[in-house]
C-alpha cells in the first residue's frame, strides 16, 4: 500500500518539479468550466423549447375550442349568409390550429390523424361555406356530416384537456411527449374510431379553456362614451366621490395614485386602506372618471373564505348593491364563480328590452356577500335611454325561422352591439338541440338571423361564446 502511496507521491513531485501540475490543475478547471457552460447552454435551449411549446399549445387549444364553437353554430343556422360566416371560421380556425399543432415535439401517426382531422374539417367547412355564399341549401346530409364533425372535435376537446391538465400537473414533460405523449393519443385514437362518417378515420387531443367576460363584452369599447355624463372634476372632486363610494367609516387612509390618461376612459387611481381589516387585505383600489366623476374600477383582494351563501342570493345582493349607487333596472345575464368569488354580468334593461352594450361586472364573496369589485366600461361607454323602432318582425314570424332542431326555452327583446360599433334590435331566443344551449338573434326589423352565441354550462358558471 505504501509503495502505491510513494509513487503517487513520486509523480506528483515530477509534475511540480516540471511545472506540470499547474497546466494540469488550469486543464481540468478549463474542462469543469466548458462542461458547465454546455450545460448552462444545455438548461437554456430546454427552457426556450418549452417556452415555446407552451405558447404553440396554448394556442392550439384555443383554436380548436373556436373550432368546435363554430360547428356547434353551424349546426343551427338557418341562413346562408350566417352560414356562410360561421363556416368560414371554422375553416380559419382550424387552419390556424393545424398550424401550432406542427409546431409541438410530436410525430408518428397519433400527429399525422390529428392533423388530418382538422385538414378535413377545413376543407368541409369551405365547401360547405361555398354553397351558401351561392343560396345553395344545405342538405341533410350535409348537416348530418357537420354533427359528426363537432361530434369529434368535442372528443378532440376533451382529450387536449386531459393533456392539458398532465402536461400542468407534471405527469408529462414536453421532451417525454414523444414517448409518453404518443400513447396517449394512440390510445385516444383507438377509443375515439368511428366508421359513420367516410371521410374520417382517426382522432385526436383536448382543451377546455374558455374565456369568461359574458356575451358580446368584446365590443362593448366604443369612441362615443354616451354613459360618460357630466363636467370634468379634480383630484380632489374624485378622492371625496371614492371616499363616498367606499364609505366615509370604512376609509382608514387614502392615497392618490395619479391621473391614468392613455386609457379607454380617462381616470383619477387612488388606493384605500380599509378600517377593520387585517393588515395584509386591507387596502383596495378604485378608479374614478375624470369625466363627470364615476366609478368605473373597484377591486379587493381578500381571502374569501367557506361559501356560505348561494349564487341566487348574490346575484340578488349585486342588484340591490347596483341600485343603491345608482345603476338601477340592471338584469343579470350570465356568470363565473371561481375560488369563493362571484363575477355577475349586469346590464341595463329599458321596457323589458335587456341592453348588452350596458354592462357592468360585480364580483361578489360568497362568503359573506361582500362586494369585492366592479368594472362599469361597458355600460358607461353605452349607457343611454334608447328610442327604440317598432318591431317589424312578430315573435312569431321570428320563431320560425330558426332551426327546426331547437328547441326554445325562452325568448323576449334585446338590443346587442356589434363590431361595427352599432347596435341591432333583435328577438332573442334561448334553446337546446340535443345537449347544447344556444342564444341566437333574429333582427326585430328585417327578420335576418343576426348571431349565434353557445351557452357553456360549467361547474363555475355559465358562459357564452
Amino acid at each position: 500500500m505504501s509503495t502505491v502511496r510513494d509513487k503517487v507521491y513520486d509523480w506528483i513531485n515530477r509534475l511540480r518539479d516540471r511545472h506540470m501540475l499547474t497546466l494540469v490543475v488550469v486543464l481540468v478547471v478549463a474542462l469543469v468550466g466548458v462542461g458547465m457552460y454546455i450545460y448552462k447552454r444545455e438548461r437554456d435551449f430546454r427552457q426556450v423549447s418549452e417556452n415555446s411549446y407552451n405558447m404553440a399549445f396554448v394556442e392550439l387549444v384555443d383554436y380548436v375550442q373556436n373550432v368546435e364553437t363554430y360547428l356547434a353554430k353551424s349546426l343551427i343556422s338557418s341562413t346562408p349568409e350566417h352560414g356562410a360566416e360561421t363556416l368560414t371560421q371554422v375553416w380559419r380556425e382550424a387552419n390556424l390550429a393545424q398550424s401550432y399543432l406542427a409546431r409541438l415535439p410530436m410525430g408518428s401517426q397519433e400527429l399525422a390523424n390529428t392533423s388530418k382531422f382538422l385538414n378535413q374539417v377545413s376543407d368541409y367547412s369551405y365547401s360547405l361555406s361555398r354553397k351558401n355564399i351561392y343560396n345553395e341549401e344545405l342538405t341533410q346530409e350535409d348537416f348530418s356530416n357537420l354533427k359528426e364533425l363537432h361530434n369529434y372535435s368535442v372528443e378532440l376537446e376533451n382529450t387536449l384537456n386531459q393533456l392539458s391538465a398532465d402536461i400542468n400537473d407534471g405527469r408529462i414533460k414536453w421532451g417525454e411527449l414523444d414517448q409518453k405523449g404518443g400513447n396517449i393519443f394512440a390510445t385516444e385514437v383507438s377509443n375515439l374510431s368511428h366508421d359513420s362518417f367516410s371521410s374520417l378515420e382517426e382522432n385526436f387531443h383536448e382543451y377546455t379553456g374558455l374565456i369568461y367576460d359574458g356575451a358580446f363584452s368584446e365590443h362593448l369599447t366604443s369612441a362615443e362614451k354616451k354613459g360618460l355624463t357630466g363636467n370634468e372634476i379634480t383630484e380632489e372632486q374624485a378622492k371625496l366621490i371614492a371616499i363616498q363610494f367606499i364609505g366615509q367609516e370604512q376609509v382608514k387612509e387614502i392615497n392618490s395614485l395619479g391621473l391614468s390618461e392613455n386609457t379607454n376612459i380617462p381616470s383619477y387611481d387612488f388606493n384605500i386602506t380599509l378600517n377593520n381589516a387585517p393588515k395584509d387585505e386591507d387596502t383596495l383600489i378604485l378608479s374614478v372618471t375624470k369625466k363627470g366623476g364615476h366609478i368605473v374600477f373597484m377591486c379587493y383582494n381578500r381571502k374569501v373564505e367557506a361559501q356560505t351563501i348561494t349564487e341566487q342570493r348574490a346575484v340578488e345582493i349585486g342588484k340591490k348593491f347596483l341600485s343603491e349607487k345608482n345603476f338601477p333596472n340592471m338584469k343579470e345575464t350570465y356568470y363565473l364563480k371561481n375560488e369563493g368569488i362571484i363575477t355577475i354580468n349586469y346590464a341595463y334593461a329599458q321596457d323589458d328590452v335587456v341592453m348588452y352594450p350596458d354592462l357592468i361586472k360585480l364580483k361578489i364573496a360568497l362568503d359573506n356577500g361582500q362586494v369585492l369589485g366592479i368594472e362599469t366600461t361597458g355600460y358607461l361607454n353605452s349607457h343611454t335611454q334608447r328610442n327604440l323602432p317598432e318591431v317589424q318582425i312578430s315573435k312569431e314570424d321570428a320563431k320560425s325561422s330558426l332551426n327546426k332542431e331547437l328547441n326554445i326555452q325562452s325568448e323576449g327583446l334585446a338590443v346587442i352591439p356589434t363590431e361595427f360599433q352599432t347596435e341591432i334590435f333583435c328577438w332573442e331566443f334561448k334553446g337546446k338541440v340535443e345537449d347544447t344551449e344556444f342564444l341566437v338573434y333574429i333582427n326585430a326589423q328585417n327578420g335576418k338571423e343576426e348571431d349565434i352565441l353557445v351557452i357553456k354550462e360549467t361547474p363555475n358558471g355559465t358562459l357564452t361564446m
